[in-house]
């Protein structure tokens, strides 16, 4: 956190000394990137946060209605912003419209595949959300980290200005990029554990604890578990998603089989010493990252919910509610930079995608925190008379029923 903090301090103080002292080449790109770069960043940032607010109430109030929602209308919205790019016809933005209308497909693929538990998932969404109302100022901490959120993406576009008048240029701004999906994860993750405390001592303890004292708490004590977490919960989840594809070569490619078979051993034991379920176990006991991970996941084992949390889809809702803000993002400044400065118009079309899906993440922490304590909270204590059968009667369909299918595993002739 204090290197991400300190460099983009060193590259503002770089852009500002470029716009005082530097030749009037220079003085004049990086006076060009203030004035056609920070007005869209600015908007799409204010526009973001509308749309995090717009999705998470939606989330909250209609839950059964959104999930269908969000799952097929990020496919057509990431395909409307794909489409407006190529009508740019520009190299530039025809290369970001493919990628956008290539995801749209498989976006749209995937809302097939795990149509059969929707279902489930939406009736888990309810139940876990009804102690909010009862918890009062929970959202405080989600308007404390989008403020933050907004006032980082401000300062991180002048550390841009400061890039370009330094050596090694792409370098430089490829660790701007990867310091800002940090930060905002660090963002979101804060929120995730101050929410995941009050929901946990109210399913535990049966108490309403105050919101303010466990954001305090996640800001000191846990940040660390947070930064830690924010690191390997991204990586080992796109691991995650590069294996479900490598399963798909099972087949008469023995080589390529071979390979899909290590991954997938090698992901399995991964996955027990880093995973999102942590940070329940972190917010609640105050445990480290890696300990909290294999806890939760033998809390899973000894229920025998492995098939059932492997096959949840509340953090992919979240994750597409991410991408449909930054589709309309896209759009809209998209629209607006082919006006003022079409050179630019690939360029801030990535970075409004990116500001759009990054704040909409930090809103949606709450909804899968909700769902992430309901889970653990339940394998910790089934008997606890705050839940029902809901996960019960689904072990039994998913014991009687192989329509829904788990995230694909270690096949079992090779698991002895």
């Amino acid at each position: 956190m204090v290197a991400a903090v300190g460099l983009v301090s060193f590259l503002i103080f770089k852009g500002i000394q470029g716009l005082i002292e530097a030749s009037e080449s220079v003085k004049r790109k990086e006076r060009n990137i203030l004035k056609f770069y920070l007005p869209q960043v600015e908007a799409a940032s204010l526009l973001s946060i509308t749309l995090a607010f717009a999705w998470q109430k939606a989330v909250r109030q209609w839950p059964r209605i959104m999930v269908h929602f969000i799952l097929w209308s990020s496919s057509f919205l990431s395909l409307s912003a794909g489409i407006l790019l190529i009508c740019f016809q520009k190299a530039t933005t025809d290369a970001v419209g493919v990628c956008l209308i290539a995801f749209a497909i498989g976006n749209g693929l995937y809302a097939c595949w795990v149509t059969p538990r929707i279902g489930f998932c939406t009736d888990i969404l309810i139940k876990s959300l009804e102690p909010v109302p009862k918890l009062g100022d929970l959202n405080r901490p989600t308007y404390c980290m989008l403020g933050v959120g907004f006032l980082w993406m401000s300062l991180w576009i002048l550390a841009v200005i400061g890039a370009m008048n330094f050596y090694l240029t792409p370098v430089v701004i490829i660790a701007l990029v990867l310091s800002l999906t940090w930060t905002a994860e660090v963002m979101r993750n804060i929120v995730n554990l101050t929410v995941s405390r009050v929901i946990v001592l109210y399913y535990l303890r049966g108490m309403q604890s105050s919101t303010l004292s466990c954001f305090q708490r996640a800001v000191t004590l846990n940040l660390g578990s947070a930064c830690l977490g924010s690191l390997f919960v991204p990586t080992i989840e796109a691991l995650r998603i590069v294996v479900r594809g490598l399963n798909l070569l099972e087949g008469e490619d023995e080589f390529m089989f071979s390979c899909a078979h290590c991954c997938l051993d090698v992901l399995q034991c991964i996955f027990r010493y880093g995973n999102g379920w942590a940070f329940v176990q972190i917010a609640a006991y105050g445990k480290g990252f890696v300990q909290a991970s294999q806890d939760s996941w033998h809390l899973f084992q000894r229920q025998g919910m492995e098939p059932i949390v492997d096959s949840d889809i509340t953090s992919s809702v979240c994750f597409l509610a991410g991408v449909c803000s930054g589709s309309i993002c896209v759009i809209a400044v998209a629209a607006w930079t082919a006006k003022v400065h079409q050179t630019y118009t690939a360029t801030l079309s990535l970075l409004s995608f990116f500001i759009g899906y990054l704040m909409t993440r930090i809103a949606m922490a709450l909804p899968q925190a909700c769902v992430s304590c309901y889970y653990v909270c339940y394998a910790e204590n089934p008997s606890n008379i705050l839940f029902d059968k809901t996960i019960q009667d689904h072990q039994t369909v998913m014991a009687a029923d192989h329509d829904v299918e788990p995230t694909p595993q270690l096949p079992h002739r090779f698991s002895a």
